[in-house]
């Protein structure tokens, strides 16, 4: 009895389904596996960590020396404040690891903050200037901020800290105040096509500013009084931070308005507005006490980013079940930021 033949093609399909079959089974356990282990796992076998570079020192040399000698922290403040990698929670793990490993037993005698930032959430930028005082306060370390290309609304917040502020010729300081928004309403054109909507809320004024429904007169004053509140707490830490600073005048004169380097030092924002990276350097290993012709250390801490990391973060789509999806609103706005009240300088907001 002869059995019965199979083409080809039914071969080829029953072989490709179970090839396929197999390598989504290894894959659906490999996952659940993974997650298991991540779940069980205590938090201390995944630390926040950072890992250590090297960066130039004021002669642009960038050679490992041995552990005995002093070294300087740089920190880089790159890009919007609050944004990953850039938040409260990083900064303070760099300054906590400046204290172990390659940098353990007061090896770090200064900091150099290096700026270039926009500004940011106000929550960050003001914890970032806490976290910076107080490490100040408790090692009895110089900070020195250099800004290379802009440093404005939270990363002027940030400077305060500093002891002293260099700036490039060609950059720009300032916007010292405070935004929420925009905010837009969409009730009017919703009644010319015809949509409704409805929010259920429970508490007077839940839904405020619900941008489907037209606002009522004052709507807004709960969150002007906190914007007010925010803004004079940003006064007073500047002007305490930059003595030179004339407070009426950057109130009633100056505003949130920014400035070319120069005229940044004339006002007080800043002390050196003709400075490079090697100058600011070299004045910070002076001032701690560094000799002039002693060997020293300047290190970069970076935010360590690893597979592990980022699942328990939920950072992970196949595990978390869901992808974020964020537009831009302004140049240095996100979507992510809607909704926070902001140190962050955001040209296209201005009315001319």
């Amino acid at each position: 009895m002869t059995p019965p033949r199979e083409s080809i093609f039914r071969a080829m399909l029953r072989s490709f389904f179970s090839s396929f079959g197999a390598i989504l089974g290894i894959l659906i356990g490999f996952a659940l596996l993974l997650f298991v282990f991540v779940m069980l796992s205590p938090s201390s076998l995944i630390p926040e960590k950072t890992e250590i570079t090297v960066a130039a020192d004021a002669q642009g040399k960038r050679e490992l020396l041995p552990m005995s000698s002093p070294a300087l922290l740089r920190i880089n403040l790159h890009g919007v404040i609050g944004e990953p990698l850039l938040d409260s929670d990083t900064i303070e793990n760099i300054l906590f690891d400046s204290r172990e490993g390659m940098l353990r037993e007061g090896r770090v005698k200064g900091i150099l903050l290096h700026i270039n930032t926009p500004g940011g959430t106000v929550t960050d930028a003001d914890n970032i200037y806490h976290a910076l005082k107080e490490y100040k306060r408790k090692y009895n370390v110089p900070i020195f901020a250099f800004v290379d290309g802009m440093c404005a609304s939270g990363g002027v917040y940030i400077a305060s800290a500093a002891d002293k502020i260099y700036a490039t010729p060609s950059s720009v300081i300032g916007s010292v105040g405070v935004i929420l928004g925009p905010s837009f309403n969409f009730s009017g054109a919703m009644e010319k096509i015809g949509v409704q909507s409805l929010t259920i809320t429970q508490g007077k004024d839940k839904d405020t500013l619900n941008p489907f429904r037209p606002w009522k007169p004052d709507e807004e004053k709960s969150l002007r009084d906190i914007t007010a509140s925010l803004y004079e707490r940003f006064i007073s830490i500047v002007t305490d931070g930059r003595p030179a600073l004339n407070r009426e005048k950057l109130v009633s004169e100056y505003g949130a308005q920014v400035f070319i380097a120069s005229v940044a030092q004339e006002y007080g924002y800043i002390d050196d507005a003709d400075a490079d990276y090697g100058k600011a350097v070299r004045d910070l290993a002076t001032a701690a006490h560094i000799q002039e012709k002693q060997p020293y250390q300047v290190f970069e801490l970076d935010p360590k980013v690893d597979f592990l990391s980022g699942l328990t973060h939920s950072k992970f789509s196949l595990l978390s079940g869901k992808i974020t999806h964020t537009f831009q609103i302004g140049p240095h706005l996100s979507s992510e930021m809607s909704g926070k009240f902001l140190y962050l300088y955001q040209p296209t907001n201005r009315a001319e």
